[in-house]
């Protein structure tokens, strides 16, 4: 897109990791394995009604469940379909008081059902999270602690579910929300759609996108269908500048290993954007992305090489964020050098040198809560992987990454097992070169290529 102790234990396949980036934020006490979201908006006065069910195991004995949710007005909560159950809201926390405490390892339900105007969650340093409200429509980016604007959630990104969200709106608007369109089913005067993500995915990449949409398909062949949504005038542009996606799929695939869902997505939003918005299975773009003479592609690969590197594979707690902002930007200049632009090479080269002139004073493996998106760490991120291959070679850093994304598909990741994966394929040592690149603030000069 728009940390440092961490206690660890393995649970079942998954680190628990309390972010210490964000301890307000989610709830180790349990894992979700299922969202199933009803949804009603209706744009024009703002207004959401909304019935969650949440289906998790709790990891300890839980004498309540914690649900991140912003100000709305909750009409009832039950747990395991049963009668009403106590809670509490306030200061965006919705505590639920089972009749009888949850025991560990056990499954169980929460429904919640909640009426209300969302509102995005203002942030002194990242804008406003979430739940948006366009002027025809709405838009949803969440990255890192927004969701709880829309829906409640344990908001933390190593908690990955599966989701099926339906929303219903008027007929006019198109209803775009992760994972495959299963239904659409219109009534009098509105349309409810529902979408389903059967891969697990962390709640900061859950999305919807409501608008004056026409739907379109960017590739009409090839394994991934990859639909998108447009507004009507800008479908010629859109064609243009979006016309290298499908070529940009296959090297992508050819370097980073098999695309890890059904489908890829494309919203463009009729605003500007400062920034398009990676959520799982698809992207959203402002009209500011869409010019007609591919002003923005590199962005089209940043946000397509994020389903691998933070979708798919998402970080344990958000101090390892370079694992998802470093690899999309070195991404951009992979596709720059496949595609017969300015090679990998000539493109670290001119972001060291821009560096080089800013202050040096950002550790990019631990760069705190408030640098989370700081320009500086995507660049370097991005040098850190071209020192990497340079180092490497070219043959035995893609088969790193395609290991990479294989082994931890749909899973959560860290930069500690990142750097052990490097130099289990690496013949030479690596130590010092992470070290430098990751852990030291003064900017290291990139690696000479091996004769």
């Amino acid at each position: 897109m728009h940390t440092h102790t961490s206690s660890q234990q393995e649970t079942r396949g998954r680190t628990t990791v309390t972010d210490s980036y964000l301890p307000q934020h989610g709830d180790s006490g349990y894992r979700t394995a299922e969202y199933d979201l009803e949804l009603d908006y209706r744009p024009l006065p703002g207004r959401l009604a909304g019935r969650a069910r949440i289906t998790a195991v709790a990891e300890r004995t839980l004498p309540e469940v914690v649900l991140d949710l912003g100000p709305f007005r909750i009409n009832r909560v039950l747990v395991d379909g049963a009668r009403p159950a106590r809670y509490t809201h306030r200061a965006d926390k919705l505590r639920i008081r089972p009749a009888k405490p949850l025991r560990a390892g056990a499954s169980f339900t929460v429904e919640v059902r909640y009426t209300g105007v969302p509102h995005p969650v203002r942030t002194p340093d990242w804008g406003d999270l979430g739940w948006e409200q366009l002027e025809d429509g709405a838009l949803v980016a969440s990255q890192p602690s927004g969701a709880r604007s829309w829906f409640p959630c344990n908001d933390r990104p190593d908690d990955k579910a599966v989701y099926r969200i339906a929303v219903t709106t008027p007929s006019p608007y198109t209803v775009v929300a992760n994972g495959s369109l299963t239904s659409r089913t219109i009534s009098a005067s509105t349309t409810t759609w529902v979408y389903e993500q059967p891969a697990p995915m962390a709640s900061y990449l859950a999305t919807v996108q409501i608008g004056a949409y026409e739907l379109v398909d960017v590739a009409h062949s090839g394994p991934v269908p990859q639909p998108a949504a447009v507004p009507r005038e800008l479908l010629g542009r859109f064609e243009h500048d979006f016309a290298r996606q499908p070529q940009m799929m296959m090297a992508f695939t050819d370097l980073f290993g098999p695309y890890p869902f059904d489908d890829y997505g494309v919203v463009v939003v009729d605003e500007e954007l400062d920034v398009p918005v990676e959520a799982q299975g698809l992207s959203i773009f402002g009209s500011n992305h869409v010019d007609g003479r591919r002003g923005s592609e590199r962005l089209i690969a940043h946000e397509l090489a994020h389903q691998w590197f933070g979708n798919s594979l998402t970080v344990a707690d958000w101090r390892h964020i370079w694992l998802n902002e470093g690899f999309a930007k070195y991404a951009e200049w992979l596709w720059s050098e496949v595609s017969g632009g300015p090679s990998a090479a000539a493109l670290a080269a001119k972001s060291r040198d821009k560096l080089a002139l800013l202050r040096q004073d950002i550790k990019i493996a631990d760069p705190g809560l408030r640098r989370l998106f700081d320009d500086r760490l995507y660049e370097r991120g991005g040098l850190t992987m071209h020192a990497l291959r340079t180092v490497m070679g070219h043959a035995a850093f893609v088969t790193l990454l395609r290991e990479w994304t294989a082994t931890r598909r749909h899973g959560v990741v860290t930069t500690e097992e990142f750097i052990a994966l490097a130099q289990w394929h690496s013949a030479h040592p690596l130590e010092g070169l992470f070290r430098m690149w990751l852990y030291d603030t003064k900017l290291p000069t990139l690696p000479q290529p091996r004769r």
